[in-house]
């Protein structure tokens, strides 16, 4: 957890693995909305995604969580995460 419990927070993440099914993109977005977080897909390899979301610090929690089980035709193996600062 980057900060307290409350408030909204800017996290980078990083995603690694296997993700270069076109699904995937929608899908984050999709799923960030239904969060209501906003981001920003700033990077996209075929095994490595930077993604900036915005909001709760529970809801990126939420988001991360997604992402590592995310949809079937991808795969996760890692996810980092560092606060962005300002």
């Amino acid at each position: 957890m980057t900060e307290p419990q409350h408030g909204s927070f800017r996290e980078r993440m990083i995603i690694l693995g296997d993700l270069g099914a076109p699904s995937f993109i929608p899908w984050i977005r999709r799923h960030a909305a239904k969060l209501g977080l906003e981001q920003t897909i700033v990077r996209v390899d075929r095994d490595r995604i930077d993604l900036e979301v915005t909001g709760a610090v529970e809801l990126i929690d939420m988001m991360e969580m997604g992402c590592s089980l995310g949809p079937i035709d991808i795969w996760v193996e890692t996810i980092r995460r560092t606060p962005i600062k300002g």
